[in-house]
């Protein structure tokens, strides 16, 4: 058996993707069943050395890096000939190609959308979206032998779409750290100013409309009116790197709001400086609108640390097991889930955290998600018993 991901990026260039493809393709198959096609940007260079044993093959676009046209991609992967493709996003040329490859091969294609088909992304450049649906995305998709997603709700949310396809839903997984100590000092600038005693509220992701940040501003400026002596002893973190100048807009808010004090930017975290992040943090939040299903939510209960997000992160066991608070998108709603979390005791912030960790070894393991989908691999090529995993109606 031999599987192609198909890529636009495979570096920190595709956000949550990066980490999310690079560990599924590393436990779900041996090395040599994997072959992995991307489109160089100015971090590849860099990023590829952490999919070893893999080794991405990348390809210079010519035109638009955004769309990812690059022409030796589609050559490659005829003459790798795996047997299935497994297309990780939309709207973007590793997709084309995928579906190119299909036509001519008649081997099948397995998508995974990646919160990519959410009402909230179809309406993000939403004539570009309708014009790739009309030339070939519409087709590739009915074309899949399978479709991958993360969450009940987005298999709900594909079915309304008007998929018929087979869909597994298989969650993201995750790789536990061995340490959840607490380590300031261990952060690179940005934590200087957080004095012996403050609390930190971690936000840490892309920079971009759709993560709520705004709202997010706006709430804590709320709450510090509403519970200046509890609120004061906390900083809110903002991590993350910029997306379409969103950052400007959130540091001209925080300035106007007059919260220079007690909300910091920490620019683009990576590698240990996103561990970092994440020892030194007493909570974590994700105010999102939409979301496939957020790694850093996970990465956040791996460390122990507790949540507040939304439903639209698509994570409902975290409310379940207690490992999450949940919260609205308007600004009123996420200040009452602020207020919620700096009334809880510190035991009680850090035996949420403890319910998170213990829900992300239990179900969110990558051992246990690289299983699952091997299984939908060897289904789609052999037939056989239809993995549970794997729905139809």
């Amino acid at each position: 058996m031999k599987i192609a991901y198909l890529l636009n990026s495979v570096s920190r260039k595709a956000g949550g993707l990066f980490e999310i493809c690079k560990r599924l393709a590393q436990t779900t198959c041996r090395e040599e069943e994997v072959v992995v096609l991307g489109v160089e940007d100015e971090f590849t260079k860099t990023d590829i050395l952490e999919w070893a044993p893999l080794r991405p093959a990348v390809f210079p676009s010519v035109v638009a890096r955004s769309f990812g046209y690059a022409p030796g991609y589609a050559q490659y992967l005829v003459e790798v000939c795996p047997d299935i493709a497994h297309v990780h996003g939309l709207w973007t040329y590793p997709s084309f190609a995928g579906y190119r490859w299909h036509r001519r091969t008649k081997r099948p294609l397995i998508y995974t959308a990646h919160g990519m088909l959410s009402p909230w992304a179809l309406r993000n450049s939403a004539w570009k979206k309708r014009l790739v649906r009309a030339l070939w995305e519409d087709a590739a998709h009915r074309s899949a032998a399978c479709f991958h997603v993360n969450s009940e709700a987005e298999y709900l949310m594909l079915r309304q779409h008007g998929l018929r396809n087979p869909i597994c839903i298989i969650p993201n997984g995750i790789d536990l750290p061995a340490s959840q100590s607490s380590e300031v000092s261990s952060l690179v600038s940005g934590l200087a100013s957080v004095a012996q005693g403050e609390k930190l509220l971690l936000y840490l992701g892309r920079l971009h409309p759709k993560k709520n940040l705004l709202n997010l501003i706006r709430a804590w400026k709320d709450a510090l009116n509403s519970h200046p002596s509890t609120l004061n002893s906390w900083i809110l973190a903002i991590a993350g790197w910029d997306q379409g100048g969103h950052e400007a807009q959130l540091r001209k808010l925080t300035t106007d709001l007059r919260l220079l004090t007690s909300v910091i930017f920490l620019g683009p975290r990576f590698g240990a400086d996103r561990d970092a992040c994440y020892r030194a943090c007493d909570a974590f939040v994700l105010p999102s609108l939409s979301e496939g299903l957020p790694m850093t939510v996970l990465e956040a209960w791996a460390y122990g640390k507790p949540a507040l997000m939304t439903p639209e992160c698509n994570l409902p066991e975290g409310f379940v097991a207690g490992a999450a608070a949940e919260i609205g998108t308007t600004s009123k709603e996420i200040a009452a889930g602020l207020k919620q979390l700096i009334e809880m005791s510190d035991d009680d912030r850090k035996a949420t955290g403890a319910r998170g960790r213990a829900l992300v070894a239990e179900k969110f393991s990558w051992p246990r998600v690289g299983e699952q989908m091997r299984a939908v691999y060897e289904w789609v090529l052999g037939g056989g018993t239809r993995p549970e995993t794997v729905r139809f109606d």
